[in-house]
């Protein structure tokens, strides 16, 4: 872990340690950046998945009845 020397806007901290809970400047930046990236990945993961769903879910397969209803065509009843 590096050591890093920032100006912070000490309001926004006040908000962010009464948020996370903290009581250090340190403890509220680490728990803010974790907070953070794993939003991010939550999301990566999210969008992996709704394009794993959609690559798999073909909508013109499901709308078109010859493809489920095999053998059958619009006048056989």
């Amino acid at each position: 872990m590096g050591k890093t020397l920032i100006e912070i806007d000490e309001e926004s901290l006040a908000v962010a340690q009464e948020a996370c809970g903290t009581k250090t400047k340190k403890d509220t930046v680490n728990r803010a950046l974790r907070e953070v990236s794993d939003r991010v990945k939550r999301h990566e993961a999210r969008m992996a998945a709704e394009h794993i769903a959609a690559a798999a879910l073909d909508l013109e397969d499901l709308t078109d009845k010859a493809v489920y209803r095999p053998g059958r065509t619009a006048g056989d009843d």
